[in-house]
């Protein structure tokens, strides 16, 4: 299910190039509807081969699936999986220590006579079993099938723990038979009632621990495909397949390598079958076969000889729609959903047709009957979009997601917001985009006050192993991060998932509150320049916007490329409008830390600039890592208005804590050190100005003292 775009990853490896300007390298992002909402609208996600493989089976009634201890694939480099190991474990079960050593020895033989001289104290079906084994891979595959054969004529509380096992390998003697010369026509037919009987075995109770019974569909199924019935094979392997064995899968993609090679006059023939059209138009809505959004080069001829032969066709008509859609060819996939009835794929078709033809009214409608049909659970697994971002399909999300962009479209905000966060994480980034962006503050909290309660905490054990925090509390913190940003200091709080969180929150809303009521100037510029920190070193935490500008949602670690929104067919002006107003104030990443060098600029702005205060809280300011311009402001300031300091020269780095207290006394100081510094060049007519005043001041008042006297 990948799709284009390779050289996306392919251009990380070139970043220690000097080629000046690169790709940046980091994870692989899910896929947003609301990135491109004309391209979500009008395609059609390729399905999952295995789900659709799984529509062509059958499961058969009492047949028990197959369990991972026998169902184990290779590990990938060449080790195919260890069935005999798993026979001879499987061969020792129920028998003595002495029998064991028995069958291990007999196992060992060429000569089937042998081993029935030598086995004779085993019990019969385990004797004539062995038998048969022995002169089976040795190649004499009649006398096998004499020996199978005495297995099943044993009354039935005989042969108990060999009777699935007889019947399987009879199967597989008859069919090695059919190839050998002078066979008879008829050894075919045979082989594949054998298998039917090991089935029945298995469902009557024999003992199946190799799960034979499930096996025997595949090898029914060879013999179905060497007799010419494809049909018959392709129910077999598809049957097989939804039992639980990957055989049975990787067998269906084998047959489609087939299919792929043929000449078009065969391939013309084998299409006439619907089972084969099916299996077709399986891998070819799948894209079975594709390499990084390249088409096998074959496939077009087979897309062709497909549409031919299914022409007025009523079966598997919403998937040879589908296949049609995903061609290009509208007008066959509209005449294939006038049969397709009222399945979920189906209806979601219609939708995107009646979006083609401009009725957004009929595709609203497509869309609602086809969340209803398809299952709440139904997947098909990750595919990549050609921009390498991937999407988990679960069709009945995807179809309420792209019903949300109608919804944007024709001002349902709330109902595009619910369609969108009922997917969890799948249209995360869609739900918090609508959540913060589109819907005014009362709209999201009186949704999440009614319908989205607070989880159950995460341990501090699972917070240690980095388990992610449930989507309902990523949403909770959303409302409280932007309640604080909106000023609703009181009442945000209770909405972050973590007591630490909800103490900075609630610190951070009260000297926000502190600033506002104090009427002294330190005491207001002490509860700013407090705030500024704390939106500083825990902005992301609790002020950050969950996607853009800060991408809380990866921690600010990453950031993504987003279109700008502008008014069109799908995009409606007030939802242009509240995205405007919703806007980071201002728009840049990291945008809590210019909150921060604002509230300290207004803190600065109430300190006496001779104070200590006053530079020590420009000096934090500028060490923000706002912008280089801020910095070079907040440092010009500094020089201009501020007292010499010691630690200037480490400005922006190393900076104190402002003393307040000591700059509240600067308001008396301030004035009278002014008034020094302005008569400095006149002290000493000064000081001989106050000596004769002080001396006229005393003469006058003896003086007067010697008046009263007299």
């Amino acid at each position: 299910m990948f799709t284009r775009n390779w050289p996306r990853h392919m251009l990380c490896l070139s970043l220690s190039l000097p080629l000046g300007s690169a790709l940046a390298c980091g994870p692989d992002f899910p896929m947003r509807l609301l990135d491109n909402r004309g391209q979500s609208l009008a395609e059609l996600p390729e399905g999952n081969f295995n789900v659709e493989i799984n529509r062509l089976g059958h499961a058969i009634a009492g047949l028990k699936n197959v369990t991972a201890a026998t169902n184990i694939p290779g590990d990938g480099y060449g080790d195919a999986p260890d069935y005999a190991g798993q026979r001879n474990t499987a061969e020792q079960a129920g028998l003595t220590p002495e029998q064991q050593a028995l069958v291990q020895q007999l196992r060992s033989l060429t000569d089937a006579r042998q081993v029935e001289e030598q086995g004779a104290s085993l019990p019969a079906e385990h004797m004539f079993y062995l038998a048969g084994a022995v002169a089976f891979n040795a190649g004499d595959h009649g006398l096998a099938t004499e020996y199978f054969q005495k297995v099943l004529a044993l009354p039935a509380d005989q042969r108990a723990l060999r009777s699935t096992w007889a019947a399987y390998s009879l199967g597989r003697a008859l069919f090695a038979m059919s190839s050998e010369a002078g066979a008879g026509p008829d050894l075919l037919a045979q082989s594949r009632k054998a298998f039917e009987q090991t089935r029945q075995l298995s469902i009557d109770g024999f003992s199946d621990p190799l799960e034979l019974g499930v096996a025997s569909l595949g090898e029914e199924a060879r013999v179905a495909r060497t007799a010419g019935d494809w049909d018959s094979a392709i129910e077999l392997y598809a049957t097989q397949n939804l039992h639980g064995s990957a055989v049975g899968y990787s067998s269906l993609k084998l047959l489609m390598a087939d299919l792929m090679t043929m000449s078009d006059d065969r391939l013309a023939v084998l299409l006439k079958g619907k089972a084969v059209q099916q299996l077709v138009t399986a891998s070819l809505i799948s894209r079975l076969g594709w390499s990084f959004g390249d088409q096998p080069p074959n496939e077009q001829k087979l897309i062709k000889l497909l549409q031919n032969s299914t022409r007025g066709s009523l079966d598997n008509a919403d998937r040879l729609a589908a296949m049609n859609y995903q061609q290009g060819d509208y007008a066959s996939a509209k005449a294939f959903l006038e049969q397709a009835g009222d399945g979920g794929l189906a209806w979601w078709l219609r939708a995107k047709l009646a979006l083609r033809d401009g009725d957004k009214s009929a595709a609203a409608a497509a869309y609602a009957k086809a969340a209803q049909a398809f299952p709440q659970n139904e997947s098909w697994g990750e595919r990549r979009t050609p921009d390498w971002d991937y999407e988990t399909v679960q069709p009945k999300c995807r179809v309420d997601g792209e019903s949300a962009i109608l919804a944007l479209q024709r001002g349902d905000y709330l109902q595009a917001f619910d369609q969108l966060y009922r997917s969890q994480n799948i249209y995360w980034y869609d739900a918090a985009a609508v959540a913060e962006r589109v819907l005014t503050l009362d709209e999201l909290k009186q949704y999440v006050d009614t319908q989205v309660p607070a989880p159950p905490p995460l341990s501090q054990q699972d917070r240690d192993n980095y388990v992610p925090l449930p989507v309902a509390a990523n949403l909770r913190n959303l409302l409280g991060r932007r309640l604080l940003r909106e000023g609703r200091y009181d009442e945000a709080p209770a909405y972050f998932d973590s007591v630490d969180l909800q103490n900075k929150a609630k610190a951070y809303g009260q000297l926000r509150q502190e600033a506002d009521a104090a009427w002294w100037p330190t005491k207001r510029a002490a509860a700013l320049f407090n705030a500024a920190s704390t939106a500083r070193q825990w902005g992301m935490d609790i002020l950050g916007y969950e996607m853009a500008p800060d991408y809380a949602t990866f921690g600010g670690n990453y950031s993504l490329e987003s279109r700008e929104l502008k008014v069109g067919p799908l995009v409606a002006e007030d939802e242009v409008l509240r995205q405007q107003a919703s806007a980071a104030q201002p728009d840049e990443r990291y945008h809590y830390r210019y909150v921060a060098t604002a509230l300290a600029s207004r803190a600065a702005d109430n300190l006496p600039h001779t104070s200590q205060a006053f530079a020590a809280v420009l000096c934090a300011a500028a060490g923000w890592n706002t912008s280089v311009e801020e910095e070079r402001a907040f440092y010009q300031r500094y020089v201009k208005e501020g007292p010499y300091v010691d630690w200037a020269e480490n400005f922006g780095h190393q900076c104190p804590y402002p003393d307040f207290e000591n700059a509240s006394k600067r308001y008396v100081t301030q004035a009278t050190d002014a008034t020094r510094s302005m008569l400095r060049p006149y002290k000493k007519p000064v000081q001989v100005g106050a000596i004769v005043a002080i001396t006229a001041t005393a003469l006058l008042l003896i003086s007067r003292r010697r008046r009263r006297a007299r």
